[in-house]
């Protein structure tokens, strides 16, 4: 395979980019009127309207073509059936088989995994059922009311975005609360709310050795016991998802209230296994698994739409074109719906962790851009902070707009008041972001202002909006399990399509792993089980000033 800046398409794009840069938007919508009809498409229950980008007929047929040389569907076909394409760590990549509902085998070392989660689904429900039917008692008897979910990373993130995300769909008997930081701070604020009798614990982390979970997860334990409560008891009030079953028992746990997690399950694409046994217990579990059906669905339109109508493809490809050839460094992603407001957040993790890479796979050093910086909020709240810069800034930056059509709990005024003006302002942006507003247009409004020329020109090039910024606009009925699995499973493939496209290995992290391996040796000097001295001076210098002062 050729190298990527040296394949045909890519040398096209190169051509075409310097011209599609002199062309407008606006000119594109007047000379083809049925633009926003051919480049729109449904799949899974979302729409997603990709009109409003900077791209001609030309351009998108090299995109493809580019995903062609590349080989895009023999990789695809390679995850979906347990190959190892986790080079780095020796891993298949298989979190779609959590989601598999298609009752056909999926193979991973000769064998089929597939029972084995089918098996933990089973469980995950069984202890979901248990604990809202109040089987499942604390040690004083009392039924289980809180939940401590105790997690970083994926183990936390994913589980988290979805309960609010899914607000609407929660048990209202039972409330879980989410702890990843180290910070004390949180751990303490969090058990001042709780009580030992009726909440409950549950630990995820799948080698139940790191660093941040383990110490809530002791913290939460010594409190625990403070109360009054017994080491026997921490069994019915402490459960894990993890891989070391050992640990887990020697914690205290019971052997039956430990999730299996496989190794074949990467952290950011982990809520839907086991992971996810907080979202089931705050939503119930036939909303899990709605969730599981969703994702599942968007797994079936990726692996069989041509990749001129296949959403994620689409979205990937698009993002490649303002990577590489239009200059764009980030990508916002704009939720209209104040349930969705943490979605940038999850997708920052997915997409930066994963294609945060500047190495191929067979080790060499990129010669072209790699992942985007991810960034984003909830509008319209955005709209009177950082939308300014997207405006009027000389920077390229691809948008998403995500907007539910309706919000069945809200009543019908709301709807027609609140839900309509939100509708206005996602539309109205995503508008005003591809047209623009020209010198002209803003010196004409200037007129009989009483400004003289001078500041009628002065004026009107600070009022001017140059336009021409690129955005998708993605659409569902309404946010619910079935359309939010959809839509995280969108952006997972995205962001795998794009990794293939960059010859990079999306499913390892050893940048974070750094982290974490420096972070434990310089605990070790903090508390003395390390001389500082093979630290660098400034790290040397910081440790000593911070022992100094605590």
């Amino acid at each position: 395979m050729n190298k990527l800046t040296q394949t045909d398409a890519w040398i096209s794009l190169e051509h075409h980019a310097p011209l599609v840069k002199r062309q407008h938007m606006r000119d594109m919508f007047k000379t083809d009127p049925l633009r926003a009809e051919k480049y729109s498409l449904h799949a899974a229950g979302l729409f997603l309207d990709y009109s409003k980008n900077r791209v001609s007929a030309d351009v998108l047929d090299d995109l493809y073509a580019l995903a062609n040389e590349r080989l895009l569907p023999a990789k695809i076909k390679a995850m979906f059936s347990g190959e190892k394409i986790n080079t780095s760590e020796g891993r298949a990549v298989l979190h779609t088989a959590l989601r598999n509902f298609s009752g056909k085998p999926v193979m991973f070392d000769g064998k089929d995994v597939m029972p084995e989660v089918m098996e933990t689904l089973q469980k995950v429900k069984a202890f979901t059922q248990a604990i809202h039917n109040k089987t499942h008692r604390g040690y004083t008897g009392k039924a289980i009311k809180k939940v401590v979910a105790i997690g970083i990373g994926g183990s936390f993130l994913g589980p988290k975005i979805v309960t609010q995300a899914l607000k609407p769909c929660k048990v209202a008997a039972l409330e879980v609360v989410f702890v990843a930081n180290v910070d004390g701070c949180h751990i303490a604020d969090v058990l001042a709310q709780c009580s030992a009798h009726d909440t409950l614990f549950v630990m995820s982390s799948k080698s139940f050795s790191t660093q941040e979970t383990l110490q809530n997860a002791l913290s939460a334990k010594a409190w625990f016991l403070a109360q009054g409560a017994g080491k026997k008891d921490i069994a019915k009030h402490f459960v894990a998802v993890s891989s070391n079953v050992a640990k887990a028992v020697e914690f205290g746990m019971a052997e039956s209230n430990i999730f299996p997690m496989a190794d074949w399950v990467g952290g950011r694409y982990s809520l839907w296994s086991a992971i996810g046994l907080p979202i089931s217990l705050a939503l119930g579990y036939d909303h899990f698994e709605a969730l599981l059906k969703g994702a599942h669905e968007m797994d079936c339109h990726f692996q069989e739409a041509p990749l001129a109508q296949n959403m994620p493809v689409i979205m990937a490809m698009l993002g490649i074109w303002y990577r590489n050839f239009m200059g764009a460094q980030s990508h916002a992603l704009l939720p209209y719906y104040h349930y969705l407001r943490g979605f940038p957040a999850y997708v920052q993790q997915l997409d930066m962790e994963s294609n945060g890479k500047a190495t191929t796979l067979k080790g060499k050093a990129v010669d072209h851009g790699t992942g985007p910086i991810i960034w984003g909020g909830e509008g319209t709240n955005a709209q009177h902070s950082f939308f300014q810069l997207i405006h009027q800034s000389n920077m390229p930056i691809p948008c998403d707009f995500l907007f539910p059509v309706k919000v069945p709990y809200l009543d019908q005024a709301q709807q027609q008041t609140h839900h309509d003006m939100l509708a206005s302002n996602c539309f109205g942006q995503t508008q005003a972001l591809m047209q623009g507003k020209t010198f002209e247009q803003c010196y004409k409004e200037l007129a009989n202002t009483g400004l003289s020329e001078k500041e009628m020109q002065t004026l009107a090039a600070h009022k001017t909006m140059p336009g021409n910024n690129p955005s998708n606009t993605l659409i569902f009925d309404e946010l619910n399990p079935a359309s939010l699995g959809a839509l995280i499973a969108l952006y997972e493939h995205k962001v795998f399509v794009q990794g293939c496209i960059w010859d990079l290995n999306s499913f390892d992290q050893w940048g974070v792993e750094l982290g974490k391996d420096l972070g434990n040796k310089v605990l070790d000097m903090i508390q003395g089980r390390m001389n500082i001295d093979g630290a660098d001076a400034s790290t040397q210098a910081l440790i000593k000033r911070f022992k100094q002062a605590k």
